[in-house]
């Protein structure tokens, strides 16, 4: 992105990425979670989303390669993040993280973001707000 100093409140940047299968297999063994409602279809079926949904921290990991590769880029140390998580994702899902900056606190080179993810419907999917602070 460039300069603390050319970072301003109202800048923002997305990532899109499709979830697959495998993300979904990858991530389970990466963490360990192997809740069934992510691995197992015919566990899945009996539950609300009658299919297999993705972990919600893989969607919230799309808002991180926002933070460090885009705005405000490489250096970005993420120091807290609120979620919420508000409608599934399933395998197909084309998901987009936004990063909004809503709050400059120069002293210290942090910035205060609003964070969003959107399917390819445009529903929103995960809310919250992060806390970084960016070093050149």
């Amino acid at each position: 992105m460039g300069r603390f100093e050319e970072i301003k409140v109202g800048d923002s940047a997305t990532f899109t990425k499709t979830v697959s299968e495998t993300d979904i297999v990858l991530f389970a063994g990466i963490t360990g979670d192997l809740n069934p409602v992510h691995i197992d279809e015919g566990f899945a079926s009996k539950t609300i989303f009658q299919k297999r949904i993705a972990h919600g921290m893989l969607s919230a990991g799309f808002i991180s390669t926002v933070l460090g590769t885009k705005l405000p880029g490489p250096g970005t140390i993420y120091l807290s993040q609120t979620l919420s998580f508000r409608a599934p994702v399933f395998i197909g899902d084309s998901i987009t993280a936004r990063v909004e900056v809503i709050e400059k606190l120069p002293e210290k080179q942090r910035l205060r973001l609003k964070t969003e993810c959107f399917n390819q419907e445009g529903k929103l999917i995960t809310t919250g707000e992060a806390l970084v602070m960016f070093k050149e």
